[in-house]
């Protein structure tokens, strides 16, 4: 078996029962338990309810006498925030001076293909924002990086095609750092963005939507990132956003109207937006859209 080949389309295809079956094989061979873990989830997967919880136990007792080893190859500081059968897959690093070093290290692991900044896993986290002023935080402000030393061109010649998701939220990234990025990104598997509070402004996202590589994107976050109805015609270029996050961005009515010309507008399945955001002649032309989605459009027409 090439096992480069079947972590690869793997990677590519995580639901790919067969090829997780010939992988579990393979590493039983290596004597890694994670072949163990495979086959005993699988079997899960087709036992009857009633047999379950001695499934699960013997799961649990595996998970608990091995899982401090499975991850031998992150560095130090990386945590992981989910996994598949016992690999890391969802990977987050605080920001540092040797982030790059860490990132590298973390992009080597087999099937990591989520990679957030901040060990905190702050992006799970809806902070509000109450005031014109970037300081004025309900409950306090994040932990938010600052732009100096932040050099966004980290991504420069590493392997970052594996990714699906990617999360920078709090971080002061702002045009000039979204434009780095933009230029060093090469991940065409990108699925989902998470920028929230990055201070991209309008400038930014144009930056971040002239890249090819993240046309693929369908799930992008923009949470107060100061957009306007300028930047709102920036996300056209993501013609395939199913999920959309544009809260505490003064984009107006004519924002609303121009989203609404969106190639994507149609399938989406989520927006978030509120009623400030948008201003009432917003609220009326996102209730009154024929090609928003009817259960979307009928969210509007509630506020």
């Amino acid at each position: 078996m090439q096992v480069t080949a079947v972590e690869e389309a793997l990677r590519a295809d995580p639901d790919d029962l067969a090829s997780w079956d010939a992988y579990s094989d393979w590493l039983l061979e290596q004597g890694d338990t994670r072949g163990t873990l495979i086959r005993l989830e699988r079997r899960l997967a087709r036992t009857r309810p009633a047999d379950r919880p001695a499934v699960e136990r013997e799961i649990a007792d595996l998970v608990e006498k091995h899982e401090g080893g499975w991850d031998d190859g992150l560095p130090a500081t990386a945590v992981v925030l989910d996994r598949r059968y016992g690999f890391a897959t969802d990977v987050s690093v605080p920001w540092s001076a040797g982030v790059r070093e860490v990132v590298e290290q973390v992009l080597s692991s087999r099937f990591v293909t989520t990679l957030r900044f901040g060990a905190d896993n702050r992006a799970s986290t809806d902070y509000e924002w109450d005031g014109e002023d970037d300081d004025e935080w309900e409950g306090g402000p994040p932990d938010e990086a600052s732009s100096e030393g932040l050099d966004l061109r980290l991504f420069d010649g590493l392997d970052t095609g594996r990714l699906v998701g990617l999360d920078l939220s709090y971080l002061h990234v702002g045009p000039d750092g979204a434009e780095l990025l933009a230029g060093s990104l090469r991940a065409d598997r990108l699925r989902v963005l998470e920028l929230r509070y990055c201070r991209l402004g309008d400038a930014g996202l144009a930056a971040l939507a002239s890249s090819p590589y993240l046309s693929g994107v369908r799930s992008l976050h923009l949470q107060r990132n100061r957009v306007t109805a300028e930047g709102v015609r920036s996300l056209h270029r993501f013609s395939e956003l199913t999920e959309l996050d544009l809260r505490y961005n003064n984009i107006g009515e004519a924002g609303a109207e121009t989203l609404l010309d969106a190639p994507f507008v149609g399938s989406l399945t989520r927006l978030w937006l509120y009623d400030s955001d948008v201003g009432e002649g917003g609220v009326r032309k996102l209730a009154n859209a024929e090609n928003l989605p009817s259960g979307l459009r009928s969210l509007w027409r509630c506020m």
